[in-house]
């Protein structure tokens, strides 16, 4: 996709949605070119194994932590894992990555499994930074774009850097009702050894599992959530399972809603990388690489200089690897017998929306040829924070970044010796709601398949489950009224001070800040909080996304409840953005941002889909249209909401909000 056609796309996009507005020149959307992929020393896809190697299961008993004393100790180091990745010559690739293991043990890529009952003691976890040579700070394993909004931008923290101070890091436990000293916020991180720590770090262990904290079962993950680096440490491997369970989702066999269990319980955390072809992980960043390289202006000209501050790196507005992995593997398979399994997946991509379905093809079949491979129906029993009330058949399911998924698969109907093909229906490229163009896809791609199941093991003694349509499994979700406020909000994309696309929050209305000040549309993470809801009270947000695309949507602390979706029309005003990225407060140098006026709902609103009648704390924001959600705010403190693609939350479409008075 050339930069001009983006831009006709974007204002087309804003123009279906009734906004109006003259979109800047920069806003600069990333793509990828295949030839310069190859051309420039990276892994080349046809050539990688399909099905090949096992998966691992992140919920064999065997990855999971095991708390001594209920505390754990866990580190981030560096490691080096096997993918599957091979070279042109067929020979075993090993990749530097990082990962997660405890204090006296192996790190991997994802890190081991926490798993808790809701009723355990609190559990306290010290995340030890741990990412160095010894004594010596480790630099980061891809390029870091300090020009951003960053951990060692922020004020008293300019004369640090990783070179000397090392790579921070803060981890987030994802889903969690965590308390907001214990909640891994961005401005909480800290250095290897805690040697130095961000502006608001309290302690070195974190407390999770009080009596206020998650009292459901459900499918949690950890992951980095430094300032400005989330991206960066998230794809160099900082990620892993929070499993809970309750008295009727227990995990073991003879649990009472007859859920499958051990060893027919699976756990996969789905990425997408791009990795040298010498097996290192690869991440773009400058003019000559690719996802920029193929981009040129409307005069036909190289891209600005400007959008390279010092040269490079920079922030990419995106990214979309073109090699799926699962659970630190490339396109896995797993054997499995002809029975009812439940499968989780976690969706840890950067920016990749996926539409999942199931293909029955041979044994021997490793692409999904046109006409070739029978649909297999699956079923939906949870995601993100909880099981649904009953259990829904589908035949796809929308999963996006920072999304979980909580599925039986049954293969009884499956013939012997078949495998089935988790497909992707999904592109290459920004979603915006509907199936992809060809100019989505990477010319190819492999990324339409992201593993396989090999029916290929005799089904044993043990006892299969039966859940089907309408089994009855008592979760859901409904927020308690009565509503104390309507917040309207809004999803924005400018630019920064070097003419790059920004993706930004903001307020749909006026709205007071806590200083006092009337405030309209998009804001930086440093303006004053506007999100200030009183301590348990319950509300409901309005979310306007006036954007070209979809945006996945999450809130820290809190489970929502999805009400549903609406078009809307309204019109899109530019205004002045004043930057916090390290630049100086000086007209000539701030950004562009926008706010909303003359907003009309149109049509009927659509309620939410399968997968979304849970305990949610991510909602998929489609362009042109408002979403409504509903929680309720029963912890004090300094939280967080963001875009989940963490490209997004790393170059400004992150804000903290406040519960309860604000102190400082």
């Amino acid at each position: 996709m050339k930069r001009r056609d983006f831009l006709t796309l974007s204002i087309r996009s804003a123009m279906a949605a009734g906004m109006t507005a003259s979109i800047p020149v920069a806003l600069l959307r990333a793509h990828s070119s295949h030839a310069a992929i190859l051309a420039a020393g990276l892994s080349d896809p046809a050539v990688q194994p399909l099905f090949m190697h096992a998966a691992p299961n992140a919920l064999d008993s065997g990855f999971k932590y095991l708390p001594q004393g209920g505390a754990l100790r866990i580190r981030m180091a560096p490691t080096v894992q096997m993918t599957g990745l091979v070279d042109q010559d067929g020979f075993d690739l090993p990749t530097p990555v990082w990962g997660y293991g405890p204090t006296d043990g192996p790190v991997s890529w994802p890190g081991r499994t926490i798993e808790r009952h809701v009723s355990d003691a609190p559990l306290g976890v010290t995340w030890e930074n741990e990412l160095s040579d010894g004594q010596t700070p480790l630099t980061h394993l891809l390029p870091v774009d300090s020009s951003v909004h960053w951990a060692y931008s922020l004020a008293g923290y300019e004369q640090y850097d990783i070179a000397t101070n090392g790579v921070p890091a803060v981890t987030h436990v994802h889903g969690g009702h965590n308390d907001s000293p214990f909640d891994g916020n961005p401005e909480y991180f800290f250095s290897p050894f805690f040697a130095l720590t961000g502006p608001r770090w309290e302690a070195e262990q974190y407390v999770y599992g009080d009596a206020q904290w998650n009292d459901v079962a459900g499918t949690l993950w950890y992951h980095d959530h430094a300032l400005g680096i989330t991206r960066l440490n998230v794809y160099a491997g900082l990620a892993g399972f929070f499993i809970l369970r309750d008295d009727a989702d227990t995990g073991l066999p003879d649990n009472p809603l007859g859920l499958p269990a051990e060893p027919y319980e699976l756990g996969f955390a789905v990425q997408d990388r791009m990795f040298r072809n010498t097996g290192e992980l690869f991440y773009p960043a400058y003019p000559g690489d690719p996802f920029y390289s193929d981009f040129i202006d409307d005069e036909g000209a190289e891209l600005p200089e400007e959008l390279f501050p010092g040269g490079g790196p920079t922030a990419l507005a995106e990214f979309f690897g073109d090699h799926m992995v699962v659970n630190g593997v490339i396109w896995p398979k797993y054997n499995v017998e002809p029975r009812q399994y439940r499968v989780r997946l976690l969706n840890g991509c950067d920016s990749r929306f996926m539409r999942l379905s199931l293909s029955v093809v041979t044994l021997d079949e490793t692409g999904l040829p046109p006409g070739r491979g029978a649909r297999l129906s699956f079923l939906v029993i949870g995601s993100d924070q909880s099981l649904r009330e009953t259990a829904a058949q589908v035949d796809t399911v929308e999963f996006a970044p920072g999304e979980r998924l909580d599925l039986i698969i049954d293969f009884k109907s499956v013939p012997a010796n078949s495998r089935v093909i988790i497909q992707n229906l999904l592109g290459d490229a920004p979603f915006g709601g509907d199936l992809p163009k060809k100019g989505d896809l990477f010319p190819d791609r492999r990324t339409d398949r992201i593993m396989a199941f090999d029916v290929v093991l005799e089904l044993s003694a043990l006892a299969d489950s039966s859940i089907s349509d309408g089994t009855l499994l008592g979760g859901g979700v409904s927020v308690p009224d009565p509503v104390m406020a309507t917040r309207r909000l809004a999803l924005f994309e400018g630019e920064d001070r070097f003419g790059r696309l920004q993706p930004l929050l903001g307020t749909a209305e006026p709205t007071l800040d806590v200083a006092g000040n009337e405030v309209n549309g998009a804001l930086i993470w440093d303006s004053p909080i506007t999100e200030n809801p009183g301590l348990d009270t319950t509300e409901i947000w309005e979310i306007f996304n006036a954007t070209g695309d979809a945006h996945p949507i999450h809130l820290h602390l809190v489970y929502f409840e999805i009400l549903d979706r609406q078009r809307f029309k309204a019109d899109l005003i530019e205004q002045p953005l004043m930057p916090n990225d390290g630049g100086e407060d000086e007209e000539d140098e701030h950004g562009e941002g926008f706010r909303l006026e003359n907003i009309k709902k149109l049509g009927q609103t659509r309620g939410p889909d399968p997968q979304e009648q849970t305990r949610r704390d991510m909602v998929i924001a489609l362009p042109g249209e408002v979403t409504r959600i509903k929680m309720r705010f029963d912890k004090p403190g300094r939280f967080v909401w963001h875009c989940h693609i963490l490209s997004h939350e790393d170059h400004e479409m992150m804000r903290p909000y406040h519960v309860g008075p604000v102190d400082d």
